[in-house]
């Protein structure tokens, strides 16, 4: 994330900000609150990454905001069920995570990519949460506004109060990764087939133990959001595809408990773990 507001035409994609594309009514609302999830970011996808066919060349990732998500998901099936009820876009896919919140991502064609911006939907009627911070002044101000110290200092100047406020994604290739197109997974939990992926640290002697924990040197200069290849998340593991996005709250203004998030947006998969 790039701390200057997106450039379509030249970036790989945009944090907060609005997704593109759609119209509102194809906005995901939250089935728990009633209001509209969170565009997160929108993700051009590099070209070995784009598993859903060649026209599919983009992913909006939604999340429930973060002053809805505080301790378990209230339910209340009359919202779910309206929400549910209503005309989706048609490669919408709904995630729901250990707490019962929701999310959803959206796969997006060149055309969706490149299209206007959408308006967030209104609430549904019997909407009784709170309104999200998000709504009035945009997800990256509203993140500024209560983000800890360390989370700040990726702003130079506070982001505008706007719904339109945007940071960049930028690409680099990750130099050296032997779990590059491997999918993760532990191998003390696996399900599926051995991948062959590997972890990013190991341990003296082959001993558990603190002292003797190590990183691997191939792994050091990894950044914390990335596509692909090695993952790092603040607890166990999840097996995913090789095709996922690893992020950390500020990318997209998501309460983690302090801790990241993995989407696997071939399998439509959602994780998160606090820090």
């Amino acid at each position: 994330m790039l701390d200057r507001p997106a450039d379509r035409a030249h970036d790989q994609g945009w944090v907060y900000g609005l997704p593109p594309g759609i119209a509102s009514e194809q906005w995901p609302l939250d089935p728990v609150t009633g209001y509209p999830l969170m565009h997160g970011f929108t993700l051009l996808l590099p070209e070995d990454y784009r598993v859903h066919g060649e026209d599919i060349v983009a992913v909006s990732f939604f999340a429930t905001a973060p002053d809805h998500n505080d301790g378990g998901a209230p339910d209340d099936p009359e919202i779910r069920e309206a929400v549910l009820a209503r005309a989706s876009h048609p490669r919408l896919s709904r995630m729901t995570d250990i707490l019962d919140y929701e999310y959803a991502a959206l796969l997006l064609t060149r055309a969706e990519y490149d299209g206007s911006f959408a308006a967030p939907p209104a609430p549904l009627a019997q909407a009784s949460a709170d309104r999200p911070r998000w709504l009035d002044v945009g997800g990256a101000n509203a993140f500024f506004e209560a983000a800890a110290p360390y989370a700040r200092k990726m702003f130079a100047t506070s982001p505008r109060t706007d719904l339109g406020e945007t940071r960049a994604i930028a690409l680099v290739p990750r130099a050296t990764d032997p779990n590059a197109g491997k999918g993760p997974q532990d191998e003390r939990t696996r399900r599926n087939p051995p991948t062959g992926y590997q972890p990013y640290y190991y341990y003296v002697g082959g001993v558990p133990g603190r002292d003797n924990f190590r990183l691997h040197d191939w792994g050091k200069d990894h950044a914390h959001n990335h596509v692909g290849g090695t993952m790092r998340p603040c607890q166990a593991v999840p097996e995913m595809s090789p095709f996922y996005i690893e992020f950390e709250e500020y990318f997209g203004g998501c309460n983690f408990g302090g801790g990241n998030a993995q989407l696997d947006f071939r399998d439509m998969k959602f994780d998160w773990a606090c820090g």
